[in-house]
């Protein structure tokens, strides 16, 4: 690729080689192109779960204020659950991609195995709370009684079945290290495609099947990716990927295990502060009642569909970051990391301007309550001010983890989170009576903190000394 403009028939030959998953260098050559072969697969990947999840609030909020409200209490709990498996599939990426780099394909099955277990024993304990305490879960974390007894099986059928969210995320880091990309996106198309025709037909009724409301939209996304964890672990088992799992490689192999997990300690802590302090924000926004919690969780819904494609051109990013360092090429590592940072805030700042102007339409498109539009307006607009900000500091954050350097970024998420976001939040919020708006602020704030302290660290350079 030129520097000049891509040509039409480039851009489906590159389009074309990306989702095939063919194998590419990207140590060397035009690092627009490279951005673009690692983007493609990654942004569409993320792009079926955010069309999902804007699907799937779409039709729960047909059924009620109080089940867009569950799913909003649900799913702040559940991010705790994506903490443990986004930590344990960075470990996952690392430990098999070294074990392909030294070509033994039988080692990296072997962690591959562990993987897999160490996933299905943490999401067995979890399945124990959900199906024993979903009432308490949500009214611990602030619901109403009537939104409670609506909506505990919705808790209940998720978190219970809470293995197909940790296995789907766990197998498709080992396809990634063993730089089968291409069969991850297809993972997900599957299990999210499966999701968006299933919910309708659960949550409103179909033939035989009886209509289960909010817990039916649980019982739709619990099928579609147990469906999509099927397929995966037949592609491990028939060998269709890189990596080929024996039976006899079905085994507890205590120091294979012990490295993983101390492998994935750093990024579990990262991932856990920030999403701990999305649990404290939901609970703080459950004071104001369900047609604010329902506004909140319509937009973060919303804005979901754009973070995902930016989270993807974030992944490249860290993709190249590690590749060119383990080529012994910092400064290419760096200027893809900039060049990323640009296409994605050419993106976000497009995607910005369309949700400051046209707030109340989107949030209209999925209820019609006045009270949860206007929250969930000002929420969108508040939060895409800083959109150009966001786009940087994913691109930077993830870029540290591609270099292996899980520990930065987990100091600026304990800084900007916990000691900045949460009490700025309750303050304004609680104690000086500004309401949602002040949740708001405090989220936008943050990101914003985020993104400047993470590029004045980036600039300094000191990743690029990290050896993994």
């Amino acid at each position: 690729m030129s520097k000049s403009n891509i040509s039409i028939p480039q851009f489906f030959k590159y389009l074309k080689q990306a989702v095939s998953g063919k194998e590419q260098e990207f140590t060397s050559g035009s690092i627009r192109k490279a951005v673009f072969m690692l983007s493609i697969p990654m942004i569409l990947e993320m792009l079926m779960e955010s069309i999902f999840a804007v699907v799937d609030i779409f039709y729960v909020s047909k059924v009620s204020v109080n089940a867009v409200a569950t799913i909003g209490l649900t799913e702040s709990v559940v991010t705790l659950v994506y903490a443990v498996a986004i930590g344990l599939s960075m470990a996952a990426t690392a430990i098999v991609a070294r074990r392909i780099g030294e070509k033994d394909e039988e080692g990296a099955s072997r962690a591959a195995v562990q993987v897999i277990i160490l996933g299905i024993a943490v999401a067995a304990v979890i399945s124990v709370i959900g199906i024993l305490f979903p009432k308490e879960i949500l009214g611990l974390m602030g619901g109403e009684p009537d939104l409670i007894a609506e909506g505990y099986g919705y808790t209940q059928v998720l978190l219970g079945g809470n293995v197909t969210i940790m296995l789907l995320f766990l197998i498709n880091a080992i396809f990634r290290g063993a730089g089968d990309a291409s069969i991850a996106m297809w993972t997900l198309i599957l299990s999210n495609g499966l999701n968006i025709i299933l919910d309708p037909m659960f949550i409103f009724g179909f033939g035989p099947i009886p209509a289960f409301g909010v817990e039916g939209a649980a019982i739709a996304t619990t099928i579609g990716r147990g469906s999509a964890v099927i397929f995966q672990l037949l592609v491990l088992f028939y060998g269709w990927s890189k990596i080929k799992v024996r039976f006899k490689d079905v085994v507890l192999r205590v120091g294979v295990m012990l490295n993983l997990i101390k492998v994935s300690l750093g990024g579990i802590g990262q991932f856990l502060i920030g999403t701990s302090s999305w649990v404290f924000l939901m609970r703080i926004m459950s004071e104001f009642g369900s047609e604010v919690l329902a506004g909140y969780t319509i937009a973060i819904r919303v804005m979901m569909f754009t973070f995902m494609p930016a989270w993807g051109m974030s992944n490249a990013a860290a993709t190249l970051v590690g590749q060119n360092l383990g080529a012994k090429q910092p400064d290419r590592a760096e200027q893809s990391v900039w060049k990323t940072g640009k296409y994605c805030a050419y993106f976000m700042g497009i995607v910005s301007v369309a949700y400051l102007v046209f707030a109340p339409q989107i949030i209209s498109w999925f209820t019609q309550e006045p009270n949860v539009v206007e929250n969930g307006s000002l929420c969108l607009r508040v939060i895409a001010a800083g959109y150009i900000f966001y786009a940087y500091g994913m691109v930077v954050i993830n870029s540290f983890n591609g270099a292996g350097d899980t520990i930065t970024p987990t100091i600026i998420n304990f800084i900007c989170f916990w000691l900045f976001q949460l009490p700025f939040a309750y303050l304004m919020a609680i104690t000086f009576d500004f309401g949602p708006m002040g949740v708001f602020l405090a989220i936008v704030l943050a990101e914003v903190l985020i993104s400047i302290i993470a590029i004045v660290w980036f600039k300094k350079g000191r990743w690029k000394l990290k050896q993994v």
